[in-house]
């Protein structure tokens, strides 16, 4: 099986970086949309931080990866038939083509067995095989509508639904929905960009030393995978152990009100709408509180994550042609003092 690129070897693109490692660390975000020039590394990353984490423990012969510790019932009975025994699973990267059918995305009856023997069997989809790992969408803006709404709603709701064929199923589908594009092909309705948590802008390096060394690090990874992947396995563990470190200490990190009334001054500032912005707010510097081993977040962690959390939840200014990264930058500064 063919190694994936090493996560701590990607040169440059901190903000995307970043961005992951918040989703690893608290799924509730709802995602991350990373916008930007082709050739740029985004799924390159995506994949990369999949490989790194640890196997998961699942129900063994489960089709849907289920937890052995988890309290909801899994509809086919695996964790009753399995009993106490469990078996490691490396967690699921699933990459959803855009030419993808909803029956090949939600699952469809078994029609092979259905004709066969009679028996009406539902068949897991893609939702069903990112339970617990990572979906990963690229050209979004170009999949169609329907699919995104219902990919949107999954992953809100932690459950797929499938009503069809005399078939009714409930399964667990909870996963970390990455989602990438090139806006010259197309932008992504706003009512949909707004379900994600997380917004990145992904742009081709200018610095001529980066450009450089990232050739050299892919061609060194082409030319001996074992041999690159051995060199940053130190760095590797690294960012594991750091994301383990995260996971324990998210639950106890306290965000004291000031915090939440600094991150809804900062979305009436830049004109966010709807509430989203100040929830993501809150749970994006609480990651990030939780990955810098801090005990509270602070106001430095919600600057940090500002412009991530709000700039695709912004209305365009027609008295302001500044980006949303400017004007989210210069209420930061405004309310956040260096």
């Amino acid at each position: 099986m063919r190694k994936s690129f090493p996560f701590s070897a990607i040169v440059g693109q901190s903000e995307m970086k970043q961005a992951l490692l918040m989703a690893a660390v608290e799924p509730r975000l709802g995602g991350v949309m990373v916008f930007g020039d082709r050739g740029t590394g985004k799924s390159t990353a995506v994949r990369a931080l999949a490989a790194l984490l640890p196997p998961m423990k699942v129900v063994p012969g489960c089709r849907y990866g289920c937890a052995p510790d988890d309290s909801t019932t899994c509809f086919e009975g695996c964790r009753e038939r399995a009993g106490k025994r469990t078996e490691a699973a490396s967690v699921p990267f699933v990459d959803l083509p855009l030419g993808a059918t909803e029956d090949r995305v939600v699952g469809s009856l078994d029609l092979e067995r259905a004709l066969a023997t009679g028996e009406k069997r539902f068949e897991p989809g893609l939702l069903a095989k990112a339970n617990r790992g990572f979906l990963y969408i690229d050209e979004i803006n170009l999949l169609e509508d329907h699919l995104v709404d219902l990919l949107l709603d999954v992953a809100v709701s932690g459950q797929n639904v499938v009503e069809r064929e005399g078939l009714s199923i409930r399964h667990p589908a909870r996963f970390i929905l990455v989602g990438s594009g090139n806006p010259e092909e197309g932008e992504l309705r706003p009512q949909l960009l707004d379900r994600f948590g997380l917004s990145v802008d992904v742009r081709t390096p200018t610095d001529i030393a980066d450009r450089i060394e990232i050739v050299k690090r892919c061609d060194a990874f082409d030319r001996d995978p074992e041999g690159f992947c051995a060199a940053y396995e130190g760095d590797e563990h690294a960012v594991l152990d750091q994301i383990a470190a995260a996971r324990k200490k998210l639950p106890k990190v306290d965000v004291p009100d000031s915090i939440l009334e600094l991150g809804t001054r900062l979305c009436q500032a830049v004109g966010a709408d709807g509430l989203r912005g100040e929830l993501t707010l809150l749970r994006a510097a609480r990651a990030t509180a939780a990955l810098a081993g801090k005990k509270h977040v602070l106001p430095a962690h919600v600057g940090a994550v500002a412009t991530l959390a709000l700039r695709h939840r912004m209305r365009k200014n027609v008295l302001d042609d500044t980006g949303s990264t400017a004007r989210i930058e210069r209420a930061v500064a405004e309310l956040i003092p260096a």
